[in-house]
C-alpha cells in the first residue's frame, strides 16, 4: 500500500474512525471486467472492521464486484474553501479492501445497522420495510485491509 504523501496532514486513527462512523456517505469505487474504473455515491454502516452497504440486485456496482472484489471506499468530512489560501480545509478517508456479499443474519443485522444510522427515529417501521425489501436488495461487506485519513485544519 502507497504511503500518504504529506505526512503532515495525517490524522490519529482515532479520528479517521470517527469520521468514518459520522460521514453520511461515501464512494465506492470498482474495476469492471475491461479495466473501466466506476465511482458510486452511497450510504453505508462502518464497524470496527468492516464497512456495510446495500444495493439492488442487479446493476454494475454488482457486477463489478463479481468481477473483482477488491475496492477502494472515500469518505469526506467537513470541508471549507479558502480562496486567499487557494486552498481547501478538509477531512478525508481511504479505506481499501475487498467486498463481499453476507446473506442471512449478517444481512439482517447490516441493515440494521443502516437503519439505526440513517433511520433511528423510525427504526420499527425501517424492520417492517427491510422484511418487504428483503429478496429486492443484496448487502455487501468491506472487510478493511486498509484505512488512512488527512485533513487540513488551517
Amino acid at each position: 500500500m502507497r504511503e500518504v504523501r504529506r505526512t503532515d496532514r495525517v490524522i490519529p486513527d482515532a479520528e479517521v474512525r470517527d469520521l468514518l462512523r459520522r460521514a453520511e456517505w461515501g464512494v465506492l469505487s470498482t474495476v469492471s471486467e475491461d479495466g473501466t474504473p466506476y465511482g458510486v455515491p452511497l450510504n453505508y454502516w462502518v464497524t470496527d472492521d468492516s464497512l456495510y452497504f446495500h444495493c439492488a440486485v442487479e446493476g454494475r456496482k454488482t457486477e463489478n464486484l463479481g468481477h473483482s472484489p477488491s475496492v477502494s471506499f472515500c469518505v469526506v468530512g467537513t470541508t471549507e474553501v479558502m480562496p486567499e489560501k487557494f486552498g481547501t480545509k478538509y477531512e478525508s478517508v481511504i479505506v481499501a479492501g475487498r467486498a463481499e456479499e453476507v446473506f442471512a443474519a449478517g444481512k439482517e443485522a447490516a441493515l440494521e445497522g443502516l437503519l439505526r444510522k440513517y433511520s433511528a427515529d423510525f427504526f420499527d417501521e425501517g424492520i417492517d420495510y427491510i422484511r418487504t425489501i428483503g429478496e429486492k436488495t443484496r448487502v455487501f461487506r468491506i472487510e478493511i485491509d486498509h484505512v488512512s485519513g488527512k485533513a487540513r485544519r488551517a
